[in-house]
């Protein structure tokens, strides 16, 4: 009996040896397999060519023939280098402007605002769509709010408006910002002039938002077009001087689904607002209207609006006139910001505004003989430049 016990206890042993040895040689399919080593996707040699030509940096005059004859890369690089705050590329881009100035000018400049959420992304796509099927050449100056925080912008405008940025006739362009009045300056009037030269007949500048900040789009813009929704509380709020003055057009967004009866009401009560507000210098007549982006309703209604203001102000000369008055504008506000460029880049103001930030911090002087101190300071600079770096 025990030698029983002992053989089957041999043969349990050798049976579980043979189990184990066969799992060895074949393993489990809950088992994970060695996977196989993707191919290599990406080619050193690629890399190494285009940060290599991402380096050179093509002069002034391969810019200027580039964007003559409608190279988008030659375009963005040239409005990179004049939105560049490097004193280096100054003069490189002030070359560029200069070269294509007597090739711009031949655009409709139209300006658009409204409050955050109006949909001036969505309108700005379906006007843009209709206006290339119209056989023109549309450009988009997005500009983006940048952060009080952080000073970052998202620059998610070509995300938004992912039907025209694959138009072939359409080039949009976010920028930032940043600390500018309105999210305009002297960057965004030049680099309509880059567009212009580059062919571009319709230039839409989209703004931030909405307020007494706009009048900087205003005074770059020929046609200034402010956008509403209804149903929003808005219509009070819209019926104020500053932006509704300076409007050529009011269109109420939105205008679909249960929201037209709304927009047709909010219509007629800008447009009974309007009458209220003296007439301009063109002797154009501002226009309400209401359209939705979704849809396209309205959109044609838009272009028509923009064509009888081109027709009219061109034939009193008073489209003109506005451009002449602008480029004197621009002209002085960028002497303005050149000043305050070279005052915070003088030497002995860098050494000295911390100092007296703190002193008027703890109220050891007062911030209006602090800035009389400064700029006495830095005139005495310009008056003997031997003390200057």
């Amino acid at each position: 009996m025990l030698f029983l016990k002992l053989f089957m206890f041999s043969l349990l042993l050798l049976f579980k040896s043979s189990i184990l040895q066969n799992k060895k040689s074949h393993p489990s399919a809950l088992n994970e397999k060695a996977g196989i080593a993707p191919p290599e996707t990406t080619s050193l040699t690629s890399i190494g060519t285009i940060q290599h030509f991402r380096k050179i940096q093509p002069s002034a005059t391969a810019l200027v023939e580039g964007i003559l004859a409608g190279n988008i890369t030659a375009l963005s690089r040239a409005i990179t280098l004049v939105e560049s705050t490097n004193n280096n590329h100054l003069s490189k881009a002030n070359e560029v402007i200069n070269a294509c100035l007597p090739h711009s000018g031949k655009s409709m400049r139209i300006g658009i605002t409204g409050v955050p959420g109006v949909g001036k992304s969505t309108f700005i796509e379906a006007f843009g769509k209709f206006l290339t099927n119209q056989g023109k050449k549309v450009a988009v100056l997005a500009v983006d709010p940048s952060s009080t925080i952080s000073h970052g912008s998202i620059l998610g405008d070509k995300t938004r408006m992912e039907e025209l940025v694959k138009d072939k006739n359409a080039y949009i362009r976010p920028s930032a910002s940043g600390e500018t009045l309105g999210g305009v300056a002297r960057k965004t009037r030049e680099t309509i002039t880059l567009c212009e030269a580059c062919g571009f007949d319709t230039i839409i500048i989209e703004t931030v938002g909405v307020g007494q900040s706009e009048t900087a789009v205003h005074s770059m813009v020929d046609f200034f077009l402010l956008l509403k929704i209804a149903g929003a509380g808005d219509e009070l709020q819209g019926i104020k001087r500053g932006i509704m003055e300076m409007a050529d057009a009011i269109v109420i967004n939105k205008a679909d689904g249960d929201n037209i009866k709304k927009a047709q009401f909010a219509k007629m009560e800008f447009n009974r607002a309007l009458h209220l507000f003296p007439a301009k210098k063109s002797g154009w007549i501002p226009k309400t209207s209401t359209c939705s982006a979704i849809t396209q309703e309205g959109i044609p209604v838009v272009w028509e609006i923009i064509q009888k203001f081109l027709a009219l102000t061109k034939e009193n000369q008073s489209f003109f006139e506005k451009r002449k008055e602008q480029n004197q504008y621009w002209m002085l506000e960028t002497i303005n910001e050149q000043l305050k460029i070279n005052f915070y880049n003088q030497h002995e103001i860098q050494n000295l505004l911390e100092p007296t930030k703190k002193a008027v911090q703890n109220n050891e002087i007062s911030p209006f003989a602090a800035a009389q101190k400064l700029l006495k300071l830095y005139q005495n600079s310009k008056n003997n430049p031997q003390n200057t770096d």
